[in-house]
């Protein structure tokens, strides 16, 4: 560490007790967060999703490149900035210029990149567009990024950037305005002010319940005990779900301020941050944050004189689905097995031993330090009436760009799947769009108009959840995703209520049974019916009697598509026919004939040898002993083979 830039940063910026810095103060910031720069900077994106795409190896060539052309470029590692399918990103900054931003650098793209944008030759292929401050030269004929729709239909708050920096490095955090919330909150605002101002803003759990996070605050504030707890739940359980990974992972100061701040006005002296399990890249950046921010005085006994103690421990989930909810998760962390409690007492009177506890997920205290800074007002400002703020989705599916984005609460689903994620993807159609993941609800296309916040989605009979927003293409099985979700919600499920633990087996039992090749047995086609007449009534059971979330809310996708796609699943019990082609065992390979020429390419690949037949002669398909995997389909070079 250099006590040099400690030193001024923490006299000069985070105790200097203005919101307006000197001018030299302000033009070293400049030179901390890089906006101006001596040396061309690469930066490269690296955050999980980077390097599933390769990112590693992107690094290495750049940094082989430099070393061979004796270059005094800088590499970075940073946050990341853009669709997920754009990884790996490299940014350039060359000096005095607007960053350039290029999608898909694989390591064989670095060379020919880095020695056209040395020599001022931009390459079209593979460039997003230029980012840049006043003062700084900007390309000519290439497009800003903020002009993009990805960017522009955007309202940032939670993801705000000046582009990109590094996660970890806390004096890049603070030369942004890091940590400058939770100083000024814990030396001119009392406990109760915080809780006031954080109530006023309208501020609301973003983890899916929605509900007031002032009044949860003042709640444990209330409840008198000489200890008391805070925990940030990153646990995030759902299937498609992964806002609060990016947002740990691109901003992980941000994370540990809210906490801060949080944990001052309800009085708590520990907190825990709930990690879910394999986020490796997460928890490293947030174990390394929270070393700086100690060293930085930022946490410990007495911070900066101002008689409040604070210590943060990241803790790993077990991996159980279940423990996503408070309760549960208040076990799990005290060294039990992860399971359900009956409310109340609710954690904010007695949670993590028996102390009151406050559990807010990441993106609501990735809030907070605006909120504290700006104002109530600022917060309301944004948003619907009732839906204060913005809200960040997990687009993923059959979209076109898919990846982390922040919208305004207010924003149509129409204008997020349209215009944001670019529609289906392959010109596909949209048959349905998924929010909250395994719990969640399907929409109909013809609800897009549908306003996405709290009151609105739940008049069309949704919700937000965990913010994964699902596209699903006219390719997809409505009842086997159905059927999916169940099975996994089935092994998930904790198994201390009946409903749920007997519920989602029975359901999921039904469901295979629809999916799968039928019992033409008279016995086996009326226990079909019979159980398919049983799912309803067995839904309507599990959400009135569940103790937790999961049991109440396991039948939502089932509610959700029999409403909207009733005909889908009498096509599957009555017909016996999956029309998308996903339900293997409902589905029939016919042999045509006229087309056939008797290669054998098709038999010889039959892993069930269902597929008889004379050399260079037609070949036929015995459909009792076909499993439908269409291995014959694929192979199959003159078309011969289709799918009824």
């Amino acid at each position: 560490m250099d006590d040099t830039i400690k030193s001024f940063l923490t006299e000069k910026v985070l105790l200097a007790g203005s919101d307006t810095l000197p001018p030299e103060v302000e033009s070293r910031l400049e030179l901390i967060r890089r906006d101006r720069v001596d040396n061309p900077v690469i930066f490269v994106s690296y955050g999980t999703a980077a390097v599933i795409s390769g990112a590693d190896r992107t690094v290495r060539a750049i940094e082989e490149f430099l070393e061979e052309s004796g270059s005094d470029a800088i590499t970075v590692k940073a946050r990341c900035d853009g669709p997920a399918d754009y990884e790996p990103m490299v940014g350039i900054q060359m000096p005095g210029k607007n960053r350039l931003l290029f999608r898909n650098v694989t390591d064989e793209k670095v060379d020919s990149l880095l020695n056209s944008v040395f020599h001022s030759d931009i390459p079209a292929d593979d460039l997003v567009g230029q980012a840049g401050a006043r003062g700084f030269v900007k390309w000519h004929g290439i497009t800003f990024l903020s002009e993009l729709l990805w960017y522009a239909l955007q309202k940032r708050v939670v993801t705000e950037s000046e582009c990109w920096y590094t996660p970890e490095n806390i004096e890049e955090y603070i030369a942004r305005g890091g940590y400058r919330s939770f100083v000024k909150t814990i030396r001119h605002y009392t406990l109760e002010e915080v809780c006031d101002i954080i109530e006023k803003s309208g501020l609301r759990g973003r983890s899916g319940g929605g509900f007031p996070t002032g009044q949860k605050w003042k709640s444990a504030l209330n409840t008198s005990s000489n200890t008391k707890y805070l925990i940030c739940n990153a646990k995030e359980s759902d299937p498609g779900g992964y806002t609060d990974r990016v947002l740990i992972e691109n901003d992980p100061h941000r994370v540990i301020e809210g906490i801060a701040i949080a944990a001052y006005g309800t009085g708590a002296t520990s907190a825990y941050i709930y990690l879910r399990a394999g986020a490796r890249i997460a928890q490293r950046r947030l174990e390394e944050s929270i070393a700086r921010a100690r060293e930085y005085g930022l946490l410990g006994h007495n911070i900066f004189s101002s008689g409040f103690n604070l210590d943060i421990t990241v803790a790993m989930e077990a991996g159980a689905f279940v423990c996503g909810e408070e309760t549960a998760l208040i076990g799990s962390l005290s060294g039990k097995r992860g399971m359900p409690e009956i409310k109340p007492p609710f954690p904010a009177h007695s949670g993590l031993f028996g102390k009151p506890t406050v559990i807010n997920n990441v993106e609501t205290l990735m809030n907070v330090p605006k909120i504290m800074s700006h104002g109530p007002e600022w917060f309301r400002e944004t948003g619907s009436e009732n839906s204060s703020g913005t809200k960040v989705l997990a687009l993923g599916g059959r979209t076109v760009r898919s990846g982390i984005v922040e919208v305004e609460m207010g924003t149509t689903l129409k204008t997020i799947f349209e215009e944001i994620a670019g529609g289906v993807a392959d010109g596909g159609e949209l048959k349905a769009l998924q929010l909250g993941g395994a719990l969640g609800s399907f929409i109909d296309p013809e609800m897009l108009e549908t306003e996405l916040d709290f009151e609105s989605m739940a008049s069309a009979g949704a919700g937000i959840g965990s913010g994964s927003f699902t596209t699903i293409g006219d390719d997809t099985c409505v009842v086997d995703l159905v059927r999916y979700y169940m099975d996994y919600l089935h092994s998930e499920s904790c198994g201390k209520c009946i409903p749920c633990r007997e519920g989602t087996g029975r359901m999921s039992e039904i469901l295979r049974g629809i999916t799968e090749k039928p019992d033409d047995t008279g016995e086996g086609t009326l226990e079909r019916f019979k159980g398919v007449m049983q799912l309803e009534t067995i839904a309507e059971v599990m959400n009135e009697t569940s103790l937790c979330g999961l049991g109440q809310n396991a039948p939502k996708p089932f509610l959700s598509a029999i409403k909207a796609f009733r005909d889908e699943f009498e096509q599957h019990i009555f017909d016996r026919n999956c029309s998308a082609n996903v339900c293997r065992e409902l589905r029939r390979f016919v042999i045509d004939v006229e087309k056939c020429t008797g290669c054998t390419a098709c038999a010889s690949r039959c892993p069930v040898n269902a597929i008889y037949g004379t050399r260079l002669q037609p070949f036929f398909i015995v459909e009792d002993k076909c499993i439908g995997c269409g291995l014959c389909y694929e192979v199959c070079k003159f078309s011969a083979i289709s799918v009824k």
